[in-house]
């Protein structure tokens, strides 16, 4: 059976269906104005309670966009490993991956970025909007070495924009509490979904066996 939005209320035929909002005016009488706290938290550079965010998250997403579309990609090591040289500059190491390098290919036509911070057992989240850079300095990188292994690039972000999101997604989602913690066994594994995208070409049960060694031995 194929999936289709079609499927869904409302969505028979989008083209003609009446409820879609496609103009700023009826979107802003929908929700009304932003609250005072919304637009009071926002800021143009890392304060010193922003910072403490940064300094704490092991975990962000980042946010890019190019000619061939857009890109979030998950980034995570220990807390602070996003470094905040001045209030409006941050760093963010390229460590080890798959090589796709979206985000950075993205960077190169369009140097927008977001980030979004998360710190595991806290409801609020951190957003930063800025431009980013893609540095290849010696020094840069051998500061950011783990086990004398330096990344390939880091990235130097000129900041924009910064505020704190509230926690009410975290909440509705229950993502902190261990109770909610899905089985890994209950999804397919990254074996079984390469196995199924390759017509078995790659992937499989050996994958899976192979797996947890390749990645603690290529963390950086």
């Amino acid at each position: 059976m194929t999936l289709s939005a079609r499927n869904e209320p409302g969505l028979q035929n989008p083209a003609s269906n009446t409820n879609l909002i496609t103009h700023l005016a009826d979107l802003e009488a929908l929700y009304g104005g932003a609250v005072e706290a919304s637009l009071v938290k926002e800021t143009d550079r890392v304060v010193p309670v922003y910072r403490a965010f940064i300094e704490a998250a092991p975990f962000a997403t980042l946010a890019t966009s190019g000619p061939e579309g857009l890109d979030c990609s998950p980034r995570g090591d220990g807390p602070g490993f996003v470094r905040v040289a001045d209030d409006k500059t941050l760093l963010l190491p390229d460590r080890r991956g798959n090589n796709r390098i979206d985000s950075l290919r993205n960077i190169l036509h369009d140097p927008r970025v977001a980030l979004l911070f998360l710190i595991p057992g806290i409801g609020e989240t951190l957003r930063v909007n800025g431009r980013a850079a893609i540095s290849t300095d010696p020094q840069l990188l051998a500061s950011f070495a783990v086990a004398e292994k330096p990344p390939k690039t880091v990235l130097v972000i000129a900041v924009e924009t910064v505020f704190f999101q509230c926690s009410r997604a975290i909440v509705r989602s229950q993502l902190w509490k261990p109770e909610t913690q899905v089985a890994r066994e209950s999804l397919p594994s990254a074996g079984e979904m390469l196995a199924a995208l390759s017509k078995n070409q790659l992937g499989g049960t050996e994958y899976d066996r192979a797996l947890p060694e390749r990645v603690s031995k290529t963390l950086y």
